[in-house]
């Protein structure tokens, strides 16, 4: 599995990732809304929304004159997924690192 990085780029911002906190947590919300939550204007969430929908993480869908955004759970199991294989590689090249530092180790002491 290929790691996608606009998503990571995405999801990379605190701010985005607390809005996310916010959708799941509520079931979805405006950009009004979630701006009463957090410490950024109404146009800065709307900008921060908007990366989210480029990358998938949410769904928007019309609700009257306002946007309602929900997170988009196939594109956060991707997301999950991605995050499980990098932690995977990475475990593999640490326990690699240690195997030659350990060898390192006993070849001092032999």
């Amino acid at each position: 599995m290929s790691v996608d990085d606009d998503l990571w780029t995405a999801v990379g911002d605190s701010t985005r990732r607390r809005i996310l906190d916010l959708l799941l947590t509520e079931g979805g919300g405006t950009a009004t809304t979630l701006s009463r939550q957090l410490p950024v204007t109404r146009q800065a969430v709307a900008k921060h929304l908007g990366m989210l929908l480029r990358v998938g993480m949410v769904h928007v869908r019309p609700s009257g004159r306002e946007h309602v955004y929900v997170v988009s759970q196939a594109q956060l199991a991707r997301a999950a997924a991605q995050l499980s294989t990098v932690g995977a590689t990475w475990d593999a090249r640490l326990q690699r690192i240690k195997g030659i530092a350990e060898a390192i180790q006993h070849g001092r002491e032999g």
